[in-house]
């Protein structure tokens, strides 16, 4: 029982992982769904640079917090950075044109997705769980 609760927050830490990293060839390609993601919260926000390199500069965020929360040492911190950018995309999908279901148009067909948004909840949620059980190594969650 005591192997479990010392390896149990391995689950939760790869399937953060597993979330940030697979999206990070579309970010990172140009690909269309996260190309109008982009240019759709850049446009919201008023901010053009956020439309034509917010997908490098997330990307480059999810790559650091998603090989972070793989090492026991950087995983609390990895943690908070995965939280804050999920937060962040939640809120976008929640408050902006974007919407829960993403819809896009890829080689002159239209397309429509949901599954982002959930995978940012559930990594959200996982994120939260790793924290509030390495909340002592975290600075000011953690001091006593």
């Amino acid at each position: 029982m005591e192997t479990l609760k010392k390896h149990i927050e391995w689950i939760p830490s790869i399937i953060i992982a597993f979330v940030l990293l697979s999206s990070l060839p579309f970010k990172f390609s140009g690909a269309a769904q996260p190309t109008h993601i982009f240019e759709t919260v850049g446009l919201w926000l008023g901010l053009d640079f956020f439309r034509s390199y917010g997908a490098i500069i997330i990307g480059i965020v999810e790559l650091i917090a998603g090989i972070g929360i793989l090492i026991p040492k950087t995983r609390a911190y990895a943690a908070v950075l995965a939280l804050g950018t999920m937060a962040g995309a939640i809120f976008f999908h929640l408050f902006t044109p974007l919407g829960i279901t993403v819809e896009w148009v890829e080689d002159g067909v239209p397309q429509s997705d949901g599954v982002l948004f959930y995978l940012a909840v559930l990594t959200l949620l996982c994120s939260i769980w790793i924290i509030l059980r390495r909340k002592d190594e975290l600075p000011i969650i953690g001091s006593k």
